[in-house]
């Protein structure tokens, strides 16, 4: 799943990248990507079956972004925004219709889930790179998460990318708002606050607009 995300990701932004850089840019960034890759690949631990682990999958995928841009002079501010474009170029692949049914499906499933997990968390005790979380049920529609730890925070700093957030943090609004969720939060860990607050509806809608900035939706 890691390789077909980080190589998937890579064949649907080439074009956008090599128009706003260059072709031998973006070779040299291909090349340093992958280098990166294949170097973080086998550093990554195996949480197992926990319901955070499709989210963890991104993982190598972004740090290798990440390190690549840096290495060729690229700002945070910029690394950030090419990293958004990267996943919304990925998920072009999916019809707006699927991406639809998947969200109301993931997060029904996960809402399952999250009683299990908890249950487990405050008694055998979870995997150190699993995401340490609260959960509420609100309603039918609705549910929250606290998220206390982190299990990508943990791999950026142990991987020497702490900057990597709070940008990709922001992704949860991109694909609440492909998959046609309602999503909230107001705190990350990423930005430096005790959780991160999120809130879920399964019917609903969520902004990604990126160019209104994320002050008060973190």
């Amino acid at each position: 799943m890691e390789k077909m995300i980080f190589n998937i990701a890579m064949r649907k932004s080439k074009s956008f990248l090599i128009g706003k850089y260059s072709a031998e840019w973006f070779n040299s960034f291909q090349a340093l990507s992958r280098q990166h890759f294949q170097e973080i690949l086998p550093q990554i631990p195996n949480i197992g079956s926990s319901i955070f682990s499709f989210n963890y999958k991104f993982a190598p995928a972004y740090i290798a972004w990440y390190k690549a841009f840096s290495e060729l002079g690229v700002t945070k501010e910029e690394i950030d925004r090419n990293i958004w474009s990267m996943n919304e170029k990925m998920t072009d692949v999916i019809p707006s219709p699927l991406m639809h049914m998947v969200g109301k499906s993931y997060f029904s499933s996960f809402r399952r889930k999250a009683a299990k997990h908890l249950q487990k968390q405050n008694t055998i005790g979870i995997h150190p790179y699993d995401w340490e979380i609260d959960y509420r049920n609100v309603d039918d529609n609705c549910f929250e998460i606290d998220i206390k730890t982190c299990g990508i925070k943990k791999l950026a700093e142990d991987l020497g990318v702490k900057d990597l957030l709070p940008g990709i943090c922001r992704m949860d609004y991109l694909f609440a708002h492909l998959m046609n969720n309602g999503f909230e939060r107001t705190k990350t860990l990423g930005d430096g606050d005790d959780c991160c607050n999120c809130r879920y509806y399964l019917t609903g809608s969520c902004e990604w607009s990126p160019e209104k900035g994320f002050t008060n939706r973190k």
